[in-house]
């Protein structure tokens, strides 16, 4: 018997994941909704595995025939390239394999910390940061972002993000608020 999934996290690595579960739990679902798609490990590029995986999750997305899921979170780091340059990427890789890009109707979003997720955690823990700095401190255990994702949550929901903000987390806000009310749990 198959399980009804509801949303399809596409992620870098087990960081992410942890911190987009907990960022979907506080806004109602549970681990049963969720199917991870993750860049194994040490096999290479998370970014490049992320690029290569969209197209076939967008694809089977919007494929009414098999048609499961509400939504597809995407989460990547940024690095040097940012969240416009990450988004030209996935587009790209659409293109690539004759899948249009997503489209600003889809239920599809992006997420791009920028330089990495440490900058947001950072963030959320009121510091001041800089996404062009990328050595901000790992978390001791990835379980350790819950708070932080419940912060973020709280934030996008109320559009009071503490300024200056990060570029990236502004952006993530947006993709988020944009589906708000279609992402809560019914």
């Amino acid at each position: 018997m198959s399980r009804s999934v509801q949303i399809v996290l596409l992620c870098e690595d087990s960081q992410h994941e942890a911190f987009a579960r907990r960022f979907l739990s506080k806004v109602g679902w549970t681990i049963r909704d969720i199917r991870v798609e993750k860049a194994p490990k040490g096999s290479g590029s998370g970014e490049q595995f992320i690029r290569n995986r969209f197209p076939i999750e967008v694809k089977a997305f919007r494929s009414q025939k098999h048609h499961v899921s509400i939504a597809l979170l995407v989460m990547m780091d940024g690095d040097q390239k940012g969240v416009e340059g990450r988004l030209n990427e996935l587009d790209n890789a659409c293109r690539e394999r004759d899948i249009p890009p997503r489209s600003s109707d889809e239920r599809v979003l992006v997420f791009v910390p920028t330089w990495r997720i440490e900058t947001w955690l950072a963030y959320l823990e009121g510091e001041a940061v800089d996404e062009t700095k990328r050595d901000y401190p790992r978390l001791r255990r990835k379980r350790d972002c819950r708070q932080h994702a419940e912060t973020l949550v709280s934030m996008c929901q109320n559009n009071m993000l503490r300024q200056p903000a990060p570029s990236s987390l502004v952006a993530a806000c947006e993709e988020y608020n944009r589906w708000n009310s279609r992402l809560q749990r019914r």
